[in-house]
């Protein structure tokens, strides 16, 4: 197995440590630092200070397989299945962490909403059923700009809330950046549908 590809595996066997970790609750109880505001505890507990780093560490991997597989001809089969099915794996794993749980920084919904998250959901089935079908008649179809976004501003957003517990400010820049990446969801699959409707033709 070569380096690409052992980074992918990499980040999808980091995907089980965070599940795992979720459930230790002396890490979603305990700050590794924290202070007080009119009576409000703010801070960041060891449970999200970790998943943080591990979600860091995973989406580097990220940038570095594609481009080494390119960069040296290491393009393989495992890789272009693998590797997008690890970012998709990371990135809703995450998402659903930090929608079942919020360490009580928001009193009213989750981190992450439920809408949002099935949004991006739909979405990733209704792509990759398209581009099976795509596949089966020996073509690809290419992401978009939208798509490249709503993959950047999803990480980013991820990111920012695990750092949510700093200050309420910072919760509500993630959701923000949470809705816009739902947005671009939405206009990305519209795009893949824009370029993909021919496949979606009966052959005659």
């Amino acid at each position: 197995m070569n380096l690409p590809n052992k980074l992918t595996l990499l980040r999808i066997l980091i995907v089980p440590v965070m599940i795992i970790l979720f459930y230790i609750p002396w890490l979603k109880e305990n700050y590794l630092f924290s202070y007080e505001i009119d009576g409000h505890i703010h801070g960041v507990t060891w449970l999200y200070f970790i998943e943080l780093l591990l979600f860091a560490i995973a989406s580097i991997t990220d940038l570095l397989d594609g481009k080494i597989a390119r960069s040296r001809g290491l393009v393989t089969n495992f890789g272009k299945f693998a590797d997008p099915l690890a970012d998709k794996i990371l990135v809703f794993s995450a998402m659903a962490l930090l929608m079942l749980d919020g360490s009580g920084l928001l009193p009213k919904g989750p981190l992450v909403p439920l809408w949002v998250f099935v949004v991006m959901l739909i979405r990733e089935f209704a792509v990759s059923g398209l581009r099976m079908i795509a596949a089966r008649k020996g073509e690809t179809i290419a992401a978009g700009k939208a798509g490249k976004w709503k993959t950047a501003v999803t990480m980013v957003a991820i990111i920012v809330l695990f750092l949510g517990g700093l200050h309420d400010a910072v919760i509500y820049a993630g959701q923000v950046l949470i809705y816009i990446s739902a947005i671009l969801t939405i206009i990305s699959g519209v795009e893949y549908f824009i370029k993909g409707k021919d496949f979606l033709k009966e052959s005659e």
